[in-house]
């Protein structure tokens, strides 16, 4: 594999200036990103099956080791501060449980029977998307738990850095993105890491997208739990419905922090009506405007 191979190029590494290697390393990461355009359409096809999957009620689970692993839950905690994702419609499965976030667990990586009972204890649906990453591709927890999934008809999303390898061919929908030797052999923290967190990053935000949690290029669903976000939502309630922000921050208060919801309440509806708007269109502000307009004939 060509994650685990020394390359020649970087043989002396440890000999060279520092400014030297980092450098290199710098170079190594800008590969890294280059080589996911070619991940592109993979990646499309797999977040378009994702968000068809999900509705309403299926959960996003991740499914890693290592630092496979530890990207991955980097992406997923992510999701419920910046788009509301329900916390109860999301899941880790991670070689080792939680302890491994932080210090290794020895052999977790290879116990195929503990991937096995993680994934029967999920209790998966054919709504639920597995999101299974491994560098190497061969990584017999991920493996076992990807396959492990497909028993019970989710959709299934492999990542992996080398091609031909047992977690793309398990996975309905494969993305490999080739960032080949890494400039120290096997520590897939750099390239590989560096391109999983992208791949992760474009999917994951692909789905949110689909799902109407993004209006006009903004978080409209993020819950304003801090003084910084509070003033964020009141910037986005101020252009969405062209008021002033003393307006939108009487409109958050009205609708419990709601963006989408305090929007609509600027515009004249109760928070009532609101909610049944909103409802109606599954949150999807865009659409909610789109018939608003129609109704009045623009």
């Amino acid at each position: 594999m060509a994650t685990e191979e020394v390359d020649p190029r970087f043989a002396d590494l440890d000999a060279w200036s520092l400014a030297s290697a980092m450098d290199a390393m710098w170079e190594g990461q800008l590969a890294a990103v280059a080589a996911i355009g070619h991940a592109l359409s993979a990646m499309t096809a797999a977040t378009h099956a994702a968000y068809e999957a999900l509705g309403d009620r299926g959960r996003l689970v991740y499914v890693g080791a290592g630092t496979s692993g530890r990207v991955a839950v980097q992406d997923g905690a992510e999701l419920t501060p910046t788009f509301a994702w329900p916390r109860e419609r999301l899941r880790f499965i991670i070689a080792g449980g939680e302890s491994a976030l932080a210090t290794s667990v020895e052999g977790a990586e290879d116990d195929v029977a503990d991937a096995v009972k993680q994934v029967d204890a999920a209790a998966l649906s054919p709504h639920d998307v597995v999101i299974a990453v491994s560098a190497s591709g061969t990584t017999p927890f991920t493996v076992a738990a990807l396959q492990q999934a497909g028993s019970y008809r989710a959709v299934t999303i492999g990542l992996a850095n080398n091609p031909g390898t047992a977690l793309l061919t398990s996975a309905n929908y494969p993305v490999l993105v080739e960032t080949g030797r890494e400039l120290i052999a096997g520590s897939t923290r750099m390239k590989a890491g560096t391109a999983q967190k992208v791949v992760l990053n474009l999917i994951s935000t692909g789905i949110m997208l689909r799902l109407g949690r993004v209006y006009r290029g903004m978080m409209v669903n993020m819950p304003p739990t801090n003084a910084k976000l509070k003033r964020r939502a009141e910037i986005m309630v101020a252009r969405i419905a062209g008021c002033s922000e003393a307006q939108a921050a009487k409109a958050l208060d009205q609708a419990e922090g709601d963006i989408k919801m305090a929007a609509l309440v600027v515009l004249g509806y109760d928070k009532a009506e609101a909610e049944s708007i909103l409802a109606g269109h599954k949150g999807n502000l865009r659409r909610v405007f789109a018939e608003l307009a129609e109704g009045r004939g623009e």
